[in-house]
């Protein structure tokens, strides 16, 4: 694992972004609030599946909108990149599901490692982060080299976008089947891919997708985009999620996992219902805007913010900073 040394940056006066980096995670400020940070190299325990996740993600006026290892699922990190079953190994954590065992502990949590930075820049308003990482599995095998980025982009308004690319080559030797705790006879628990954890206030909050649909309804439907919004305790004010498939993806559109209760949570599931072959020596691409937004969204709000993150991935393919 590489190491780099404590920075913190600045690009231009004009710049929203400050960020600070201790080696192992990357805190950024927009306009001054403390908006993410990713932890890229974490060191979590082995039946957690250690992998990076960014926690604690906060709005433009610093409203908190993310879990930290909530007693229920201490594995849930945050907004995390995480995948319950790659082939037989386990980068979601926790137990396992096997069909006709229900959920069974394993020695199969492996880690997503930190290898090398890439990048950690500021310029023409955007923040961007890129590094590589190796997926070892708990008996030490390699299995997955990936080169990972993301950026934060501000919003016109009280909102900013987290655009998240990540590509995947499967450097095992042998082919690999993706699937979810669905694919292995779970009805509607295809949970898998990019991850989000609500804090507990957001426990019964809206979840809302294309064309005015709402609720838990939505889990398991594929669509471009899914919004949550959820109120929090204290001082009573509302938060909306939106996450949205890069509309030029090669894959076929997600189906999504979303709950409302007994806690919030939500991502787009591409290995919801069927596996996906990663054949040996290929490079499987996956990315995602999440826009994370102040205030209280209808559904009209929220197809504005889907479309809003589904520019900016059209308009950023290609520049992700790998």
């Amino acid at each position: 694992m590489s190491t780099t040394a404590p920075v913190a940056g600045t690009s231009t006066t004009r710049s929203p972004f400050s960020w600070t980096d201790d080696g192992a995670a990357v805190t950024v400020s927009l306009d001054g609030v403390q908006v993410l940070t990713y932890i890229y190299a974490a060191n979590d325990p082995q039946e957690e599946s250690p992998r990076p996740y960014f926690h604690p993600v906060r709005t433009r006026t610093g409203d908190l909108v993310s879990a930290y290892r909530p007693h229920d699922h201490v594995w849930h990190k945050g907004i995390a990149w995480s995948l319950p079953h790659l082939g037989p190994d386990n980068f979601w954590g926790g137990p396992s599901y096997r069909r006709g065992q229900d959920y069974r502990w394993l020695p199969n949590n492996g880690a997503m490692r930190h290898r090398e930075l890439g990048q950690a820049t500021d310029d023409d308003g955007t923040f961007r982060f890129a590094h590589s990482l190796q997926w070892v599995t708990q008996q030490g095998s390699l299995v997955v080299e990936e080169e990972r980025s993301f950026q934060v982009v501000p919003g016109t308004d009280s909102s900013y976008t987290l655009v998240f690319d990540t590509a995947m080559t499967n450097v095992s030797g042998e082919p690999i089947h993706i699937g979810s705790p669905t694919t292995e006879g779970r009805e509607n628990a295809g949970y898998g891919g990019l991850f989000w954890r609500g804090p507990r206030s957001f426990a019964g909050g809206s979840i809302i997708g294309p064309g005015g649909a709402t609720g838990e309804e939505l889990r398991g439907q594929r669509a471009p985009w899914l919004s949550f919004v959820g109120q929090h305790d204290e001082t009573c004010r509302f938060s909306t999620l939106v996450m949205v498939d890069d509309p030029g993806s090669q894959h076929p559109e997600p189906e999504w996992f979303a709950r409302s209760e007994p806690f919030a949570c939500m991502g787009p599931a591409p290995f919801f219902s069927e596996e996906v072959l990663f054949e040996a020596g290929t490079t499987l691409h996956y990315r995602y805007g999440v826009v994370i937004a102040d205030g209280q969204s209808d559904a009209q709000r929220s197809e504005a913010l889907a479309l809003v993150a589904r520019e900016l991935l059209a308009a950023t393919q290609g520049r992700n900073g790998q």
